[in-house]
């Protein structure tokens, strides 16, 4: 196949039409639901290639996050006697953006698609997103079509949290999450964002090329347990809020303006009560109530500035996202990996 030099603006329409295709699945502890997920993405690949919808080559890469139970040994056991199943092992966990990172950064392919283990997103889905592909989109983000199978708090924190961030002008696509179809010269300029937070939702936006929306209903979990609970939630959520915008920093500066107002009012209450009434404590209005609303607003500012700075100093240390211990699979072998 040609290359895709710098300069270049597209694919060869061969590639385009029948491109290969890697698709990319982190896995954590992940060993009650892989034996079917190997089941339905080898048949998958396996119609596509026959429609003719990509190309030999393609194949399925998961990424161990560090898993602790059976995960790994499947997944040498699957490669083994599969050729399209190969795998990449980390040397430990380093959390779900990282191990996606890695599994885009290091598979071949033209094409492309990462989803969860779990079988939550509609592998249906993905012939959509190629004929997307093949019509030009160098990006096909899968979108949930309505959330039903969320339960209501998680249901409306999420849509509220998306919302949130397309206040503070954040880009991201709303009800997407992971799911999503990238061309080769969109992860190539990916690449070169060197981002020690990673968020890869608010991320992937940001390359600037033609997108597509392919929309699903995503399913329940087929066997296990999330390995996203509630902490982790909120963790990507700020995240993803203080990655991408300096919003909660301007905040800060609205709050103190506010509170500055809120001081003089109170002051102006407490001067009236001194002069008008006999009720007044000695004292208590002037530095009892200013001293409570001023200390915890310092501490809210400090600590949100704290943040901002805390993502500066690893930044700058520059550390590795990941380290891969080790892959296998016969298209590492053929690569000579």
């Amino acid at each position: 196949m040609e290359l895709l030099h710098p300069w270049r603006l597209d694919l060869p329409t061969q590639a385009r039409d029948k491109p290969v295709l890697s698709l990319v699945l982190p896995c954590y502890n992940e060993q009650e639901v892989l034996p079917e997920t190997t089941r339905r993405l080898v048949a998958l690949l396996a119609a596509l290639e026959a429609a003719g919808s990509i190309g030999p080559g393609s194949a399925i890469y998961y990424v161990d996050d560090g898993s602790t139970d059976a995960t790994w040994r499947l997944i040498g056991e699957y490669a083994a006697v599969s050729p399209v199943v190969c795998g990449i092992k980390l040397s430990r966990n380093r959390g779900h953006q990282n191990a996606l990172l890695c599994g885009l950064m290091t598979v071949p392919g033209d094409v492309v698609v990462s989803l969860d283990a779990d079988l939550q997103d509609d592998l249906d889905a993905i012939p959509a997103m190629l004929a997307e592909y093949r019509a030009g989109s160098e990006i096909v983000y899968g979108v949930r079509s309505r959330r039903d199978s969320d339960s209501f708090l998680k249901r409306v924190t999420a849509q509220a949290y998306y919302r949130l961030l397309a206040g503070m002008q954040v880009q991201v696509q709303f009800n997407h999450a992971d799911f999503r179809l990238m061309s080769r010269r969109a992860l190539e300029a990916l690449r070169g964002y060197d981002e020690t937070h990673l968020f890869l939702r608010g991320l992937v936006p940001q390359l600037g090329y033609r997108t597509a929306v392919v929309e699903f209903e995503r399913a329940a979990r087929f066997a296990g347990t999330s390995k996203y609970p509630l902490s982790k939630m909120l963790a990507l959520a700020w995240q993803g809020v203080t990655s991408f915008t300096a919003y909660p920093l301007r905040l800060i500066t609205s709050v103190g303006a506010l509170v500055s107002l809120g001081s003089l009012l109170l002051a102006t209450w407490a001067l009236g009560i001194r002069l008008l009434t006999a009720e007044a404590v000695p004292g208590w209005a002037s530095a009892v109530i200013p001293m409570y609303l001023l200390g915890g607003v310092q501490l809210l500012s400090l600590g949100i500035i704290g943040e901002y700075l805390a993502k500066v100093y690893e930044s700058t240390k520059r550390r590795p996202r990941y380290h891969v211990e080790t892959v296998c699979g016969s298209r590492f072998e053929r690569d000579g990996a």
